[in-house]
């Protein structure tokens, strides 16, 4: 599967893929230690790479022999298909119209050794109600029992009220912020969002920060 975006496998010496292996190596601790499975990513609006570092912390965290998903659970605007250069074809809006039993039909094979991928399927005029449904309750049940490490990437939690509802699955969350784009307000805001749902945050990812004297991306991260 041609995915240049994946910079852990593409440049994996570059500065973006050093901050990747970081973060995953910090999320590690609490994995272990508080049986965490499903962790959701997230933002205060579009454009703050969310996609990018989902779809790299996933493809970082399989690396290790563990069995990751990544799905999209943008049911409006879902990135994963077209990062992977993958044709349309029916993901998780889909599933969660048919039965779940069915599921492993619309996963996708990475080519990558324990990374799978499950898309978001056709563009659906209910998303909160799919993912708010009793079925998806039962679906990430079932996840939980078949993948060592489940990666959400959730919409902006600012934007819809999509993220609301799958705090529900997720059991921490980690923002992306864009450096000097994201009003810090506004960041606080997210915040606050996520944590009334009792959902333990994890962290903070601070992107697009430009390298010293190189006119290239790299991120970067706090963690509370």
């Amino acid at each position: 599967m041609n995915n240049e975006e994946l910079v852990v496998f593409t440049k994996p010496k570059s500065a973006i893929a050093e901050s990747i292996r970081t973060l995953r190596t910090n999320l590690q601790f609490t994995l272990v230690d508080k049986n965490i499975k499903t962790i959701m990513i997230t933002s205060s609006f579009p454009g703050e790479g969310k996609s990018f570092v989902s779809a790299n912390l996933a493809a970082a965290f399989s690396t290790l022999g563990m069995k990751v998903l990544l799905m999209d659970c943008d049911l409006r605007r879902g990135r994963q298909r077209k990062m992977f250069k993958l044709e349309e074809r029916q993901g998780l809006s889909n599933l969660l119209v048919d039965d779940i039993k069915n599921y492993k039909k619309y996963i996708r094979d990475t080519n990558i050794d324990n990374f799978d991928l499950l898309t978001s399927g056709t563009t659906s005029p209910n998303p909160s109600e799919l993912l708010g449904s009793e079925k998806n309750k039962e679906f990430m049940k079932k996840l939980r029992e078949d993948y060592d490490l489940i990666i959400m990437d959730c919409p902006p939690a600012n934007a819809v009220s999509d993220t609301l509802v799958l705090t529900e699955y997720a059991d921490e969350a980690v923002i992306v912020s864009a450096y000097k784009t994201t009003p810090f307000d506004l960041l606080l805001e997210t915040k606050k969002t996520i944590e009334s749902s009792n959902t333990k945050i994890a962290g903070v990812i601070i992107n697009k920060m430009r390298q010293q004297g190189k006119n290239k991306y790299y991120y970067n991260s706090y963690y509370k």
